[in-house]
């Protein structure tokens, strides 16, 4: 048995279990959000059912691909097939940004040897990006990174053929992946594939175009793209706007140290410097913080980058591409350079949620969330439901599910109050309300309404969760099934997304 070439598949088979039980046991405790697992089980489900995939958590037959175009997601309509719920798109996240580590560690492996690749594949899989993105629900970037992983190892190892050949697939993942492919082929044509690169940029940035401004503004309810605004250019200093405030300078330190700077070494790291000003040019502080699934590709990147600037540092640049250094098994300065990975990352990670499967609390049934679900087993299946961000989720993968408080009413159609009839014939809430997508101030004010005059009444209550049921759904069903909610601009989430 090779162990070079099992080693790497079997890191991915650590991970993914542990980023499994991350996502897990975060949805068991009510800690998901409708904004984003219950919009892509949504449309996952419209897929599984050869339809198009509509959200009502983003708007009345809200086609989601008029909000990204994320075709992509269709690959997991099989498998929601036959396992429903959302479940099954977190345990497709956790494998998928799992198997990235098979390249990543083939190439450490190649670079540091067979334990210091063992090593550094750990530090890989522990990596604050990648647990960042686990935790974060479930998003569309879990296809990007093994496809930015395995891309980015071909470009390390001079095969720029393949490197482009995994690059592609990006563009069916989400518009603004169109970025790293142009970014990659402007690399390989700097490095003397010229038409090779040119033609990767030219797609890259033809398939951008045409779905930015053809194919999202076609399907999207405003007929635009909503997120053009968020790069406009308004005459600021445009070397502050890329610098300033000093929490990008943090966000790129978290990504640089667990490669020990070494990235900075490579050439490669102008990948992720591509992306990284992107983000930080857009006016919004969501973008330039570390966090939630947008670190994953650039960690990606940045810790490829280490390990091609650690062979060029160790005089391993042309080795790299052979059968590998580092038989004497980790020894030495290979050894060494991974010691250092995982001691970094383990220090950066150590109150992260993979370290946090370790404490006897994250196994621990939670009470109060079973008796949630009790109380939301009153919503039968195929209900409309308005429900909050948090307890959207949980009622997706069995109902059509908008988002509370985004309630319009049937043209025509009022009822005391000011209120129409409402999209959904159910309503649930929990006491504490979060604050998202409105203040809780506006939430409170908005339920009183509904339940005061709107037709709305109380059918079930514990846990801190109240479940209300609307007088008039008999009479009025045929004006709920074409009714939703708030589809406009100024859709909640809009900027995070």
């Amino acid at each position: 048995m090779d162990l070079r070439r099992v080693l790497p598949w079997s890191v991915a088979a650590l991970f993914a279990p542990l980023y499994a039980a991350v996502s897990l046991t975060r949805h068991a405790r009510l800690e998901s959000a409708g904004f984003d697992l219950g919009i892509f089980e949504e449309a996952v489900r419209g897929y599984s059912r050869l339809e198009a995939p509509v959200v009502a958590l983003k708007g009345t037959d809200f086609n989601l691909l008029g909000d990204h175009f994320s075709p992509v997601l269709a690959v997991l309509a099989p498998f929601y097939r036959l396992w429903p719920g959302p479940g099954t798109l977190l345990v497709a996240q956790a494998v998928l940004i799992a198997l990235s580590a098979v390249p990543v560690t083939g190439y450490a492996v190649r670079v540091l040897g067979t334990a210091g690749g063992a090593v550094a594949g750990i530090a890989y899989g522990l990596s604050a990006g990648l647990q960042s993105a686990v935790e974060f629900d479930f998003h569309e970037v879990a296809f990007a990174v093994p496809l930015a992983a395995a891309a980015a190892v071909a470009l390390a190892r001079g095969r720029y053929g393949p490197a482009v050949a995994w690059a592609l697939p990006l563009l069916l993942v989400k518009e603004d992946q169109g970025l790293l492919v142009a970014a990659l082929g402007a690399f390989v044509w700097w490095r003397g594939r010229r038409r090779l690169g040119a033609v990767t940029v030219l797609v890259a940035a033809a398939v951008g175009l045409l779905v930015t401004l053809v194919v999202i503004p076609a399907l999207n309810p405003g007929g635009a793209y909503s997120y053009a605004h968020m790069g406009e250019y308004h005459g600021a200093n445009p070397l502050a706007r890329l610098l300033l405030p000093a929490v990008k300078a943090r966000t790129v330190l978290v990504l640089l140290a667990p490669t020990l700077l070494l990235a900075l070494r490579s050439p490669l790291v102008l990948l992720p410097a591509v992306l990284l000003a992107a983000r930080f040019w857009v006016d919004n502080p969501v973008y330039w913080r570390s966090g939630q699934h947008y670190d994953a590709v650039p960690a990606v990147l940045v810790f490829t980058a280490g390990l091609h600037g650690a062979a060029l540092l160790l005089g391993r640049s042309r080795a790299s591409r052979g059968p590998g250094p580092g038989r004497g098994l980790g020894r030495g300065p290979g050894a060494a350079v991974a010691a250092g990975m995982l001691a970094v990352t383990v220090a950066l990670t150590a109150g992260g949620p993979v370290a946090g499967l370790l404490s006897a609390q994250a196994w621990r049934g939670d009470g109060r969330a079973a008796r949630v679900r009790e109380v939301l087993a009153v919503v039968p299946d195929g209900a409309r439901v308005a429900a909050g961000n948090h307890l959207a989720p949980q009622l997706t993968g069995r109902c059509t599910v908008s988002l509370f408080p985004y309630l319009d009413p049937p043209d025509g159609q009022q009822v005391p109050g000011g209120w129409g009839g409402p999209v959904a014939d159910w309503l649930a809430v929990q006491d504490g309300l979060d604050g998202f997508p409105v203040p809780q101030e506006d939430q409170r004010r908005f339920l009183a309404r509904l339940v005061d005059g709107g037709g709305y009444r109380l059918v079930a209550r514990g846990a801190g969760v109240a479940v209300y049921r609307w007088q008039g759904a008999d009479r009025q069903a045929d004006l709920v099934g074409r009714a939703g909610p708030r589809a406009g601009g100024g859709r909640p989430g809009a900027a995070a997304r």
